[in-house]
């Protein structure tokens, strides 16, 4: 069936509204980091009248802003590996092996994302404090607290998803590797991990990003000394002033490294999350 002249004409259309819509304001955010602070405050200007580098000098001296790149980098790293790590082996033994209550696990696990993260907030929040004041475990405004907190999030998609992408591969490559001589973990490590990897990547990619862009858990787990980028960008507003040339300026230096690895990694994101989401 032919289709009509006018839908070309109309997909053109959309695809540029939404691109529009898209980079329009990456446009004016990226502008904005190279105006000085009074040309920000005043008029408008779509062109910049005059271009000056020096907010992305002083972004890094207004606030700590390597101390914390390297918490969000660290926290985020250590989420996604912890994360990958853990779903890999709980997404084997639920692909694998048929066993009493797989079905309500697997139930429970999805389930989990059908709750909003805020109802999670308080009681993070008092588990954490209590067991400071209980048994001595700092949690509450300590990196590993805030680690634990986002394998909240991201494990149970990870495993989800991973489940979908190990029932993707013919369960005869395992067999294949313990008629070798290889147990099921090494079947595991030396046959069915090396064919996953591109739905282990996505799943990594997923959770580094859902660890390096969270915000409210942030700003209520950390203090000073351990607190990440999403929430030490509120720094650049101060009761006096808000220096919108550093804020653009810091939003982007803290975008480049996702969107390197997404960049980087494109082809393995959507690869995974194909074969994950269809088996």
């Amino acid at each position: 069936m032919r289709e009509p002249r006018w839908l070309p004409w109309a997909r053109w259309i959309v695809l540029g509204f939404l691109s529009l819509f898209t980079l329009l304001p990456l446009y004016v955010m990226a502008t904005t980091s190279i105006k000085p602070l009074g040309d920000v405050q005043g008029d408008f200007h779509w062109i910049p009248t005059t271009i000056s580098l020096q907010p992305f000098a002083d972004i890094w001296r207004t606030v700590p802003l390597a101390h914390y790149f390297a918490n969000s980098l660290i926290v985020a790293s250590v989420a996604a590996v912890a994360s990958v790590t853990i779903a890999i082996f709980a997404a084997y033994a639920i692909s694998r092996y048929r066993f009493p209550g797989r079905r309500i696990f697997s139930v429970t696990v999805l389930s989990t994302q059908m709750f909003p993260g805020i109802l999670f907030l308080l009681p993070l929040f008092m588990i954490f404090v209590n067991l400071g004041n209980t048994i001595g475990v700092e949690l509450y405004g300590s990196r590993t607290g805030l680690i634990i907190t986002y394998l909240t999030f991201s494990l149970p998609f990870s495993i989800w998803m991973l489940v979908g992408y190990f029932d993707s591969i013919p369960t005869a490559l395992d067999e294949a590797a313990q008629v070798d001589g290889s147990g099921p973990v090494g079947a595991l490590l030396r046959v069915v991990i090396p064919a996953a990897m591109p739905g282990i990547v996505a799943v990594t990619i997923y959770a580094f990003m859902t660890a390096w862009a969270e915000v409210l858990f942030a700003s209520v787990m950390t203090d000073e000394s351990t607190r990440t980028l999403a929430v030490g960008l509120q720094g650049y507003s101060t009761q006096n002033d808000v220096y919108w040339n550093q804020l653009m300026a810091a939003s982007l230096v803290v975008s480049v490294p996702v969107v390197a690895g997404f960049l980087l990694l494109q082809r393995y994101l959507v690869q995974g999350l194909t074969a994950g989401a269809v088996k």
